[in-house]
C-alpha cells in the first residue's frame, strides 16, 4: 500500500467501494485522512462498515460537502450516459472530484514520500482499446527477466494504490483504461504506450469522439517523456503528430524514416533508428504473442522496456519466454488434433478480428450482450469460419448477420462447446472470441473464459 500522507487531517470521500475504491480508502485512511464512504451497494456498505470505515451517503449536500475531495471508482459514471448523483452533489458543492490513479501521481510527486529523497521511479502507462492487459503483462515480463525491479498494477492484477511504494531505479508498470485516464486530475507517465482505438464504451463517453479524448488525455495532460504510439489507425497518426518525439509501431507496414520507430518485416520485430536498423527478433518461437495482434503488442512492449534503458539482446530472450495471459488468445490444447483456443477477452468485434485472422478452419463460438455494430465488420472473415455456434443475447442478431454462413444457435456455452466437439475434424479450431460483453450470462470475461476451460480439461485430461 502506498499512504497518502498529503490528505492527514482532511475529510476525504470515497464513491464506489470495489477494488479501486477500497483500495483508496485505505492508503487515504494510512495516510491520516478521515474518510467517509459511499456505494449504492448495501451489501458493500456494509462490508467497508466492518473494516472500519465511515458510511456517508455522499449524495446529500451536507455529507458532500463536508469532504475535501470526492474520489471516484472507474466505473461509475460521472460524465455520460448521466453523472451519479454524488458525483452532482460533489460539484454544487464545490468539491472537486477525482479518482485513485491522480492520487498515485499525486503521491509520488510528494518529496515527504518515503524513499522520495533518494529517487523516483519510472513509470510506464499503457492505453488503447485492445491488447492493454497483455501489452502491460508482457512489459512487466520484459523488465524483471532483464534483472529491473518491477512492478505492474492499475486495471490488471492490484489497484495502483495496493502497490507497495516503489523505491528509486524501479519501474511501475500500468494498464489504464479510458475511464481511469479521463477523470485523473493528476497525471505524470514517464512513458506512455497508445496501443490502437476501436469503438467501445462509446454510452460512457458519448461516442468515440469522446472515447478518443479520454485516451489522449494521457498524452497530452500526462505530457510523457517518451510516448509510445501505435499507427495503424488514424487516431494514433493523430496522436503521433501532436508527439512528433514518439516512438512509433505498425504492423501493417515498416517505419523506415528517420526517428525511433519499432515495427514488424514479416515475421520480424524490427528496430529502427536515426535512419538504419538498431535490432531485430524473430517472433516465431514466441508461442505466447501468436497473431498480428500480439505483434503490435510485442512492438510496443519491446518499445517500453527499451525506453527504459533494456538492452535489445535481453529483450528478445524474454519475449521467447512470455507464456501469454489467460482468456487472450490462450491455447488450452488438443483433443483427436482439434485445437482449442480461449479468447474470451474478445468483448468486441476488433478484439475478435485478432483471433479470426489467427487460424483458419474455425469453429467458432461467440455471441453475448453485443456492441454497437455487432459482428458486422467482421463479414470479410466468415470464409474463415467453418460454422459459428452462438450464444446469449446477441445469438439472433449474428445469426442474421452470418447469413449464409453455417451457424447454429447454441443459446448457452456448454452446448456450443458440445455442438463445436461434435462437428470437429483434425486441423480444426474451436475458438471461443465471443465479440460481445459476457454480462448477460456471466460475471465477467474471466468467468466466461473459466466456464469454457472447465468444459474442455476434462476432455484435455481423458487425451492420451
Amino acid at each position: 500500500m502506498i499512504p497518502l500522507r498529503a490528505y492527514a487531517g482532511a475529510n476525504m470521500g470515497v464513491l464506489g467501494l470495489g477494488k479501486s475504491g477500497l483500495s483508496a480508502a485505505r492508503a487515504l485512511k494510512a495516510g491520516g485522512a478521515t474518510v467517509f464512504c459511499w456505494d449504492d451497494s448495501e451489501a458493500s456498505r456494509e462490508a467497508a462498515a466492518a473494516e472500519g470505515f465511515n458510511i456517508a451517503d455522499l449524495t446529500r449536500p451536507r455529507e458532500a460537502a463536508a469532504n475535501a475531495v470526492l474520489i471516484v471508482s472507474p466505473g461509475i459514471p460521472h460524465h455520460y450516459p448521466a453523472p451519479h448523483p454524488a458525483v452532482v452533489a460533489a460539484w454544487e458543492s464545490g468539491v472537486p472530484v477525482d479518482n485513485d490513479v491522480s492520487l498515485f501521481f499525486q503521491a509520488m510527486a510528494d518529496p515527504e514520500r518515503e524513499g522520495a529523497d533518494e529517487g523516483q521511479p519510472k513509470i510506464v502507462c499503457v492505453t488503447g482499446s485492445n491488447g492493454k492487459s497483455t501489452t502491460t503483462a508482457l512489459i512487466h515480463h520484459l523488465l524483471t527477466s532483464a534483472g529491473r525491479h518491477a512492478q505492474m498494477g492499475g486495471n490488471i492484477g492490484r489497484g495502483v494504490l495496493d502497490l507497495d511504494n516503489p523505491g528509486p531505479g524501479e519501474v511501475v508498470v500500468l494498464e489504464l483504461s479510458s475511464y481511469q485516464i479521463e477523470l485523473a486530475r493528476a497525471l505524470a507517465p514517464d512513458v506512455a504506450v497508445f496501443l490502437n482505438l476501436s469503438p467501445d464504451h462509446l454510452g460512457r463517453h458519448g461516442g468515440l469522439g469522446g472515447y478518443f479524448a479520454a485516451k489522449k488525455r494521457l498524452f497530452e495532460q500526462g505530457a510523457p517523456d517518451r510516448a509510445i504510439i501505435g499507427v495503424d489507425g488514424a487516431e494514433g497518426q493523430f496522436l503521433a503528430n501532436t508527439n512528433p518525439d514518439a516512438i512509433q509501431i505498425a504492423t501493417a507496414r515498416r517505419l523506415r524514416g528517420e526517428g525511433w520507430s519499432v515495427f514488424m518485416n514479416k515475421n520480424h520485430l524490427t528496430e529502427w533508428r536515426g535512419g538504419k536498423q538498431m535490432a531485430a527478433v524473430d517472433l516465431r518461437p514466441c508461442l505466447g504473442l501468436t497473431g498480428a495482434h500480439n505483434h503490435q503488442n510485442a512492438c510496443a512492449a519491446y518499445a517500453a522496456a527499451r525506453a527504459v534503458g533494456v538492452p535489445p539482446r535481453r529483450i528478445e530472450a524474454a519475449l521467447a519466454s512470455f507464456p501469454g495471459l489467460a482468456h487472450r488468445m490462450e491455447r488450452l490444447g488438443e483433443i483427436d488434433g482439434v485445437t482449442f483456443v480461449n479468447d474470451s477477452k474478445a468483448t468486441n468485434a476488433d478484439a475478435a478480428e485478432k483471433a479470426l485472422l489467427s487460424f483458419e478452419r474455425i469453429r467458432w463460438i461467440a455471441g453475448g450482450q453485443a456492441k454497437e455494430g455487432g459482428i458486422e465488420s467482421l463479414r470479410p472473415l466468415f470464409d474463415r469460419v467453418l460454422k459459428a455456434y452462438l450464444i446469449g443475447d446477441s445469438a439472433g442478431a449474428f445469426a442474421e448477420t452470418l447469413g449464409a454462413t453455417p451457424h447454429r444457435i447454441s443459446a448457452t456455452l456448454d452446448a456450443a462447446v458440445a455442438d463445436a466437439r461434435a462437428d470437429a475434424q483434425p486441423g480444426d479450431t474451436v475458438l471461443l472470441a465471443p465479440a460481445a460483453a459476457s454480462w448477460d450470462q456471466f460475471q465477467s470475461f474471466e468467468h466466461r473464459g473459466d466456464a469454457f476451460r472447465a468444459l474442455v480439461q476434462p476432455q484435455l485430461e481423458e487425451t492420451p
